[in-house]
């Protein structure tokens, strides 16, 4: 492995402003790493070479002109492939958009290219971001670069597990229940969900309207903040755009790892413990904690009695958006087609390229979301999760009137093994009972590696969260403790990842 596909993105920048190195270079180094290990990971559903390689070589030659280059310009990047791209696949890791060439940049793509970071390709997902592990991929399950035959996370497992992979020191992802941050946790990389509204979603194709939200992976929690201002921003293309400045992302990452925290109240939530978690996770949670305390913070324990009813909640609201949205894949506009052989109805060739064109996962919630949407039922079962989500945010407003941030195990385990829980979903959705909440409030949530479990090796993720447009907390007290950990272990965790 070059040292090129080790650097962090903020240290590829900084050398290519400089001139230690092209950004050309850069992108043959990662674009070689992939051809070198993704066969074994399946990061990656399409690898744009011939685009990477055009932008590397256009940010070279801005720097040939004496043109002032942005702070990501030139560094890598995995893009999910929930994002359209002018000209390039998005399939939603679903075989009923494969091959469909978007005619239009969403708006993150748009900004990533205005910030000149070479998007590298379009990483693998959960057909539609439903799911929690990238085994619903149409396209095979990603693995997780630590132990191959595990899960990377999901729905986002492809992001993670590029990052993990030293296949790209950037990523893009989407947070519908968890989809970035419970794939951070488990792959020993950075993901941070944004406040709702905060990243445009203009162009990032719908799972569920009132949850989802992009936003940015990582290795480090100051590359995560450099990404998360390039994309950020109010959007007019976006009618749920925060029309309001960025929280000071990077300002708060540099201020963290240098200046610490002392002072900030830190809470710690009740709930999100007890039966279902990985002994190992609970212990370096605890000792993560305990290091909070040591650098200054004051350690409060958060009751947040609705969180008990997050998972159910989300799981009504989720599937009935869900089942809304991916109506519009009826083969009459875009995507495939099946039985328009002029025997069928119109109907019958919906259906029957749904029935074709849609996965186990997704078919379960549509049906899932249509009944809770159907009459007699909305008022018992939507309204009731409605209700529900105003019981969390309420629980939300009063913590923050306690505490700065809450912290929490990001997920109650390691990473499982493929195929483990793929017959249980009620297993399954367990995966993301600490990260739901944060959605069904809006607001901003950071998961940043806090160690090894002692029982099996794998990463644990520390969860931080932070009012809606108070994203900067996430980034000061994420840099101060990655810095206090990086210290105890004296080198990055992902340099404890077994070679590929």
């Amino acid at each position: 492995m070059t040292d090129l596909t080790k650097r962090t993105a903020a240290e590829t920048a900084a050398a290519i402003a400089n001139g230690e190195v092209s950004a050309v270079e850069v992108a043959e180094a990662h674009l070689d790493r992939i051809a070198k290990v993704d066969d074994r990971i399946n990061a990656f559903l399409h690898v744009d070479a011939e685009g990477a390689l055009a932008a590397a070589r256009a940010v070279d030659a801005k720097r040939a002109a004496g043109e002032k280059l942005g702070p990501l310009a030139g560094v890598p990047l995995a893009l999910k492939d929930l994002f359209t791209t002018r000209g390039i696949p998005t399939t939603c890791g679903s075989k009923i958009l494969e091959g469909w060439l978007p005619p239009y940049d969403a708006t993150v793509t748009r900004r990533l290219r205005e910030a000149d970071v070479v998007i590298l390709g379009k990483s693998n997902m959960d057909e539609f971001a439903m799911g929690s592990s990238t085994e619903n991929s149409a396209y095979g399950p990603t693995r997780n670069p630590w132990d191959l035959d595990r899960i990377p996370g999901g729905s986002g497992g492809g992001s993670a597990a590029a990052l993990a992979s030293f296949q790209a020191p950037l990523a893009i992802g989407t947070d519908t229940g968890g989809s970035i941050r419970q794939p951070g946790a488990v792959t020993g990389t950075v993901g941070v969900k944004p406040t709702y509204g905060g990243v445009s979603r203009y162009g990032m194709v719908a799972f569920s309207s009132s949850l989802d939200q992009g936003g940015p992976c990582a290795r480090t929690v100051l590359d995560a903040a450099l990404l998360h201002e390039a994309i950020a921003g109010y959007d007019m293309l976006d009618s749920t755009s925060i029309d309001a400045p960025v929280p000071a992302v990077v300002e708060a990452a540099k201020l963290g790892a240098t200046q610490g925290i002392k002072g900030l109240r830190v809470g710690v939530v009740k709930q999100f413990a007890g039966e279902g978690y990985q002994a190992g996770v609970v212990q370096r949670f605890q000792e993560s904690v305990e290091l909070l305390r040591a650098l200054g913070a004051e350690i409060v324990e958060i009751d947040c009695p609705s969180f008990d009813f997050a998972l159910p909640a989300y799981y009504l609201i989720a599937p009935s958006e869900c089942s809304s949205n991916l109506a519009r894949f009826d083969a009459m506009r875009y995507g495939l087609r099946v039985g328009d052989d002029g025997a069928h109805s119109a109907e019958e060739v919906t259906a029957l390229t749904r029935e074709a064109g849609f996965g186990a996962e997704v078919k379960r919630r549509i049906m899932l979301g249509t009944y809770a949407l159907s009459s007699g039922y909305y008022d018992a079962y939507y309204g009731q999760a409605q209700k529900v989500r105003t019981l969390i945010i309420r629980d939300f407003e009063a913590a923050f009137t306690q505490v700065d941030v809450l912290v929490s195990p990001t997920t109650p385990t390691t990473a499982f093994k493929i195929g483990e829980r793929a017959d249980d979903p009620m297993a399954m959705y367990l995966a993301d009972l600490c990260t739901i909440p944060t959605n069904l409030a809006g607001n901003a949530g950071m998961s940043l590696p806090c160690g090894l479990a002692p029982e099996d090796g794998l990463p644990v993720g520390l969860q931080i969260l932070a009012p809606a447009m108070a994203d900067d907390r996430l980034y000061r007290v994420g840099a101060a403790l990655e810095a206090a950990l990086l210290e105890q272990w004296g080198r990055p965790i992902l340099d404890l990842a077994p070679a590929l």
